[in-house]
């Protein structure tokens, strides 16, 4: 079995790396919270705890991190005390944050200095996909240190993209949740639109999943939303991130992204009246105290 390591054990990435301790793999662990990484490995005859990620790049032959934004991943990787501090040479790093493209370029050209390989490797599926080991992989760097590692991604996801280039990853994600963000703005208003003017907002959701605004994101949450059940699977402050890369991507190659922007504001606006943390169908929160109503079943 192979040497891992998995930095970052939060709702995505505990689950994921218990699907690499599930499959027999010796993996080490590192949290910002010593208890969660502490806890894991004492559940695993595979796991080992590790005080800093300096210790999980001595100890691990591929090294596999979840954390929140670009800050954290440059920190647990090339800061004091980084990933990058314990290596060796061909050691193996894929980061399945998701952060800036430019910034996944700049982390790569330091481990490539060191005789190591970086993948960025972003994912979707929100939280039920790392708990059933269902994620969607999108991968950037060398195909063929991918393809080496390609059975430890096969732990955790069904659905694995080889994009090209290092930073290709992070395009194909940003892209990706540009149009769930856009289209989760578009069932907010839609939804409140019509629970104001009297539609039940049951009858409405019937009417759209019959119709050509289908959408498989407004099927999925749908339910949650009627029952007022905001448990974040992927919280709303992470998605206002995420847009603001895509912003960020858009600026650095000359492409406007107009309704992507209106979209950052309003997600802010949720976050400021203290729903970050929830999950992202919070948006409609915002449009509720708006409106004067309260889309539930």
């Amino acid at each position: 079995m192979a040497k891992l390591g998995f930095l970052g054990l939060g709702l995505m990435g505990k689950p994921m790396a218990e699907h690499l301790l599930a499959a027999g793999h010796e993996v080490a662990l590192w949290s910002h919270t010593t208890s969660k990484a502490k806890e894991l490995a004492d559940s695993s005859s595979q796991g080992v705890h590790c005080g800093t990620p300096a210790e999980v790049g001595a100890f691990a032959d591929c090294i596999f991190l979840c954390v929140g934004d670009s800050a954290m991943s440059e920190a647990v990787l090339t800061g004091e005390d980084g990933v990058i501090e314990g290596v060796t040479a061909d050691t193996i790093v894929a980061d399945c944050s998701t952060i800036g493209p430019s910034t996944a370029r700049r982390i790569a050209a330091k481990f490539e200095a060191k005789g190591c390989h970086y993948l960025d490797s972003p994912c979707t599926g929100s939280t039920p996909g790392a708990r059933g080991g269902t994620l969607t992989f999108m991968i950037g760097g060398a195909e063929e240190i991918f393809e080496s590692v390609r059975p430890y991604f096969e732990c955790m996801g069904t659905n694995l993209y080889y994009c090209g280039a290092q930073g290709m990853g992070l395009h194909a994600k940003l892209s990706q949740n540009l149009v769930l963000a856009n289209t989760l703005q578009g069932f907010v208003e839609g939804m409140v639109l019509a629970t104001k003017a009297g539609v039940p907002p049951d009858l409405m959701f019937e009417i759209l999943d019959n119709s050509a605004a289908k959408s498989g994101l407004i099927a999925f949450k749908a339910p949650a939303v009627f029952a007022r059940n905001f448990d974040a699977a992927f919280p709303l402050k992470w998605m206002r991130k995420d847009v603001g890369l895509m912003l960020e991507s858009g600026r650095e190659l000359g492409v406007p992204l107009p309704s992507t922007s209106l979209v950052h504001e309003l997600f802010g606006a949720a976050v400021a009246r203290g729903h970050g943390d929830e999950d992202i169908i919070a948006a409609f929160k915002l449009f509720e105290d708006l409106a004067g109503v309260e889309v539930k079943a």
